[in-house]
This record gives C-alpha cells, sequence and structure tokens, in this order.
C-alpha cells in the first residue's frame, strides 16, 4: 500500500499515533477479509462487503494523512 510513502509511512508509523491505530486496523480487516474469502473463517458476502468499504475508508484517510505529511516535510 502506497509505496511511494515507504519511507513516511515508517516515520509516520514511530512518530504519530492516530496514524498507526488506522494502519494497524486497515491491515487487521485485509488479513479478516482474506480469511473469510479463503473460508478459513465464516463470514456472509454482505459481511465482507462491508468489512471492504471500512478497509477502503481508512485507506482513504491514511493517503490524506500521509499526503499532508509529504507536503509540509517539502514546504
Amino acid at each position: 500500500m502506497f509505496p511511494e510513502y515507504r519511507d513516511l509511512i515508517t516515520q509516520l508509523k514511530t512518530s504519530d499515533h492516530h496514524f498507526t491505530n488506522l494502519f494497524d486496523r486497515h491491515n487487521e480487516l485485509d488479513q479478516q477479509i482474506k480469511n473469510m474469502e479463503a473460508h478459513i473463517v465464516g463470514g456472509t458476502h454482505e459481511e465482507v462487503e462491508t468489512l471492504k468499504k471500512e478497509k477502503l475508508h481508512l485507506k482513504d484517510q491514511l493517503y490524506t494523512i500521509l499526503r499532508k505529511a509529504a507536503a509540509d516535510s517539502a514546504a
């Protein structure tokens, strides 16, 4: 996710608690979705779709933080 921001992600994960929480929750959802789709754990199609929407919302939030941090560091 966001390879162009790899260094900034590493930096934010050590300095921004909110970013870290969002990032970790995104990864948890990703794993949960994969497990449901692989039938490792149960879940309906609707549950998977709901989790995917939440994951996408988190990704949007992460991207917003990354763009702002990148602009701030360039200024």
